[in-house]
């Protein structure tokens, strides 16, 4: 981990509530262009419906070889057979999602410092977001990005993968991986495109320059 694709981690846009069926279609898309790892992060449903959008989602990732996180809830990524969990900064230990998922599950945890980078990988996480790395207008309340060099401390100072979080462009992913990053979270990049399809296959194609496509 990450393999087989998983160096693009795609989180959903949180649309699921307002256009059901268009953001199924925009799954639909994203899977299609070779996205292999997807975070459900859709916080305006209530248990029972994200419960439901998991099921679906679900039975469409099995059908590329694709894992589903869901956000925050490991009782309903139990329920749902979902590949793992993802949590928030202020969520609960990595190691009490393991608990409740066992050690098969894939556990990511959001971070915004070293020192939450490093309590993340204490606890057991399997992998970390990390960011913003880059200026985006959904966190710019939140302050200043980290910036490249706080990634390339973080990447450093733990074992685990470290996904750059937060403006992250396909033109960046040179100088995301090349500061150790194993690979990059995106939300509008992707779910904001008019094009799903071709954003993941250029994120894809920036990530493995090397590899031919369908190779990967």
């Amino acid at each position: 981990m990450p393999d087989g694709g998983e160096r693009l981690y795609l989180i959903t846009d949180g649309s699921a509530k307002r256009e059901t069926t268009r953001f199924l279609e925009k799954l639909d898309r994203a899977l299609s262009g070779g996205a292999r790892l997807i975070q459900i992060r859709e916080k305006d449903l209530s248990a029972r419906e994200l419960l439901g959008l998991a099921k679906v989602v679900k039975k469409k990732a099995e059908k590329y070889g694709a894992r589903i996180l869901i956000n925050d809830r490991a009782d309903i990524a139990l329920v749902a057979g979902a590949d793992g969990v993802h949590i928030t900064g202020a969520g609960y230990a990595p190691f009490e999602a393991r608990n409740i998922l066992g050690d098969k599950a894939l556990i990511g945890v959001s971070t915004h410092s070293i020192d939450e980078a490093r309590r993340a990988e204490e606890e057991g996480a399997d992998f970390v977001t990390f960011g913003p790395v880059y200026f985006t207008e959904s966190k710019a309340a939140y302050g200043e990005p980290l910036g490249i060099e706080k990634l390339r401390e973080a990447t450093s100072a733990i074992k685990v993968p470290v996904y750059a979080l937060g403006g992250v462009t396909k033109e960046r992913v040179k100088e995301a991986v090349s500061n150790g990053a194993s690979g990059v979270a995106v939300i509008s990049a992707v779910f904001g495109s008019d094009d799903i399809e071709k954003s993941v296959k250029g994120f894809l194609e920036a990530l493995y320059p090397n590899i031919q496509r369908g190779q990967r």
